[in-house]
């Protein structure tokens, strides 16, 4: 317990609980809402502008005006073009003259967030699914580890999130359990270890403020822990999905060109780009036209623990209920 304190202490917030960045799925209400919530609501910046056609600084500005609340931003750091880059470090200027503080990066050298945001006193976490990724990013100077486990939804891990606790709790920075996290039971088993907070996002996709299909929040109300398969030919790496029908046709594995070209240094990156590019559209099509249009319902096996549809404030009430700063 006393390394959650320390964490809402650094952050600012009532509750060691983190809405993740999901694309498509973290519209503005949803990161608001958690927010408001008393946990920490994280904007996904490309959902915000593409998928809801917000202006980025219009965007959070009107997510500042549901909440005067912390608020936190996902910079994806992995360098798949230039174009890429120079418009997440354009969002990442103006987050920081809009007051945002916390920062989680994934997928790619964290540097030079750590170095921009240095100066406003700003706050950096980073994915990690292995011991070896956390070292990489503690040598860039990042303040804590969003470690992400075999239980979560989209990139999953490799490890459970007692052994992924086991291999980083030595490196002695604030560590958050992601993955698998749907309950109270969850939430104060991840305390229990001794990780500092918890991040979701499959529980939150099911709920008011998430503004996606109704279809994909029944969809995870009915799933069970047993449904949720990891596939590759959303991005190259293993994402976490729904077995739907259209999953059980298409298959899980990239195909042998794919793999090829996935494998190698210099071809990885533009593969991975090649998947995303397609696999985004078809996300995006899913949230809005539900049921007959499922391709790919990213998910995590916490939907064990989603039962119904409730508000954000109502999930962050069951999860702690008991939880005293």
């Amino acid at each position: 317990m006393n390394n959650a304190m320390k964490f809402i202490k650094q952050v600012g917030i009532e509750y060691p609980i983190i809405c993740g960045a999901m694309y498509p799925c973290s519209n503005p209400e949803l990161v608001a809402a958690v927010s408001e919530a008393g946990g920490i609501g994280i904007i996904q910046p490309l959902s915000m502008v593409f998928v809801y056609k917000h202006d980025f600084r219009a965007g959070l500005k009107f997510i500042k005006s549901k909440t005067k609340k912390p608020i936190g931003m996902n910079i994806i750091t992995e360098k798949s073009s230039k174009t890429y880059e120079d418009r997440m470090r354009k969002w990442l200027d103006i987050a920081l003259e809009e007051g945002v503080r916390f920062f989680v990066t994934s997928l790619g050298n964290p540097r030079w967030v750590v170095d921009k945001v240095a100066p406003y006193s700003g706050i950096v976490y980073h994915d990690v699914t292995t011991k070896k990724w956390a070292d990489k990013a503690l040598e860039s100077g990042v303040d804590g580890l969003i470690c992400v486990n075999n239980r979560a939804g989209g990139h999953a891990g490799g490890l459970s999130c007692e052994n992924l606790y086991e291999d980083l709790v030595s490196l002695n920075v604030p560590l958050i359990c992601a993955g698998g996290i749907g309950d109270q039971a969850g939430f104060q088993q991840a305390l229990d270890l001794g990780y500092a907070g918890v991040q979701l996002g499959t529980r939150f996709i099911a709920t008011k403020e998430c503004d996606v299909h109704a279809d994909y929040k029944n969809a995870i109300i009915k799933a069970i822990s047993s449904d949720i398969v990891l596939t590759d030919k959303i991005s190259g790496v293993p994402v976490s999905v729904i077995n739907t029908g259209y999953i059980q046709k298409s298959g899980t594995k990239a195909n042998f060109i794919a793999r090829y070209f996935l494998k190698h240094r210099r071809t990885k990156h533009w593969m991975r780009m090649f998947y995303t590019l397609q696999s985004l559209w078809k996300l995006k099509k899913a949230i809005v036209e539900g049921g007959s249009y499922k391709d790919y319902w990213q998910a995590g096996k916490s939907v064990e623990g989603c039962n119904e549809i409730l508000t954000v404030s109502e999930v962050i009430k069951q999860l702690a209920p008991n939880f005293k700063q």
